[in-house]
């Protein structure tokens, strides 16, 4: 008998092991305002150092335009709303429709890229993306040094437990979770940007009461 057989003979030998239940009282919902979760998903975007605007529907487009003013090349997902895809192509910028999908050397020669997202957390500043054809491959949004997300504000959750529930709602779709421009930090805590993913977050929050 080797080593290892005499190892698992004995956890064998000890036989089940109770375990306790897990509490699973975490904090979910609250009673802020509509209008103060928006400013607490604001707030920590900007702490991630993201740029946020704030829009009308109508908006959109001009947002793209202005989050884009430093790019000549953009990449979209497919499935991207029309009117938005004009908008990241104003000005001459080249628009690349990821579909069929881009090769790493052409992501790695694209400025930026605009999506749609899923759902944001407003208490840590988070925004998942889970792979729609508005929201594409999870490459497209890694690979470009800037990436606008358009979020809707009906979409931004106040607590994890309730945006996870929506992502449950399809289990097989693959998520991104998005909390502020790709950093982190060498031995030394020198922050590093860039090395995981886009160094620029900008965020266009779209408040459907804007237009009221």
């Amino acid at each position: 008998m080797n080593a290892k057989q005499e190892i698992l003979n004995r956890i064998r030998a000890a036989g089940q092991i109770p375990a306790h239940d897990t509490a699973r009282d975490y904090l979910c919902g609250t009673e802020a305002s509509r209008s103060d979760i928006i400013a607490d998903m604001v707030a920590a975007l900007e702490d991630y150092t993201a740029i946020v605007t704030i829009v009308p529907p109508a908006g959109v487009g001009d947002a793209i335009d202005e989050m884009l003013s430093e790019a000549a090349t953009v990449v979209v997902p497919p499935g991207l709303d029309e009117s938005w895809r004009d908008a990241a192509g104003r000005h001459g910028r080249a628009v690349r429709i990821d579909d069929p999908p881009l090769s790493k050397a052409d992501l790695d020669a694209t400025d930026a890229v605009v999506t749609a997202s899923r759902v944001g957390v407003s208490l840590s500043g988070t925004i998942i993306l889970d792979g729609q054809p508005d929201q594409g491959r999870r490459a497209i949004s890694l690979v470009p040094d800037t990436h606008v997300i358009v979020l809707d504000a009906d979409d931004i959750k106040a607590t994890v437990p309730e945006a996870v529930a929506i992502v449950e709602e399809h289990p097989l779709r693959p998520t991104t979770w998005i909390a502020g421009p790709s950093a982190t930090s060498d031995i030394e805590l020198v922050r590093v940007d860039g090395v995981h993913g886009p160094r620029n977050l900008r965020v266009i929050i779209v408040d459907q009461t804007l237009d009221r």
